[in-house]
Formats: structure tokens, sequence, C-alpha cells
């Protein structure tokens, strides 16, 4: 699977890829979360994008990363769901774990390809949120998202398992 950085004119595709993405929330009783709305253009455009170029020469996954405190920090990351289940996300989060720096990202704690999911690729709760980290929870707060669903994590260098 090539890993590259996003085209700009790939960044309309990728909030196609995340909206799909969205949708098995449905199916967890969350259609709100299905219901959001993906990220800005402007947001993808500001944040550092990998896509996962499927057989077909598109991209069939994203990963929008920028920096907090001094982390690389995840903000999204979206595999098509006819690409899920393949390790398609475990490489791209490898792929930006490479570095010297500790990844950090939020996730819902319940939700099996969310917290447990990314524990089992070394991530590990935050006890003690860095500014930036608590200043994106209170943000996803104010978004309606519940802070008791909602959990801090990150990975330190050399640690990820795919």
């Amino acid at each position: 699977m090539l890993i590259r950085l996003a085209q700009p004119a790939e960044l309309p595709y990728l909030q196609e890829i995340e909206n799909a993405s969205g949708e098995p929330f449905r199916d967890i009783g969350m259609p709100e979360i299905a219901d959001d709305a993906p990220m800005a253009l402007a947001d993808l455009a500001e944040n550092e994008v990998w896509v996962a170029i499927g057989a077909e020469g598109v991209p069939v996954a994203f990963i929008a990363v920028g920096d907090v405190d001094g982390a690389t920090h995840v903000h999204q990351v979206s595999v098509h769901p006819s690409h899920a289940r393949q390790g398609i996300g475990a490489a791209l989060i490898e792929h930006v774990a490479r570095s010297e720096r500790a990844v950090t990202l939020t996730a819902f704690r319940d939700v099996p390809w969310n917290a447990p999911y990314y524990e089992r690729l070394g991530f590990r709760a935050v006890a003690d949120a860095s500014p930036g980290l608590a200043g994106i929870m209170r943000e996803e707060a104010s978004r309606g998202l519940d802070p008791a669903t909602r959990v801090a994590m990150i990975l330190l260098p050399a640690q990820v398992r795919a």
C-alpha cells in the first residue's frame, strides 16, 4: 500500500471517505456521529494529510495530523468501509509515528474501532492531558460530544504495534 502526502485536488474526496467511514456509527446507536460534517477543506489544507492509495490509484484512507504541544496529534483518521479491516488505518498510524515524537488523539472509550483499537496499536489513556489536548477535548464537548464517552490517548515514540 502506497502512503503519500495528499494532493490538494484530493481533499474533497477525503471528505467523502470520512463521511463513509462514519456510517458504522449508525449501527451502534450513534447516528449523530455518522451525520457529523467531515473536516472542512480549510482544516484539511492546514494539516499534514497522508493518504493510502488503493489498487485503483485513488485514496482509500487518510490521516490528518498537526502539532499539539510538541506531539503529532491525529485530528482524523478515516478508512473507506470498502477497504476496512485490512490494516490500512494501522499503517497510517505507523507512518506518522515513525518520528521521535509522541502521537496523540482523542477517541470514544467504548467504540470497538476507537479506543480499544488504538490500545491494541500501543496507545494508552492520558491521565493529565496537556493544555492543547485538554483544549481539543473542551472543543469536542462544545460540539456536543459527551466528555464521559471520550478519552485522550498517547503513543510514545517507538511503541507502535501494527
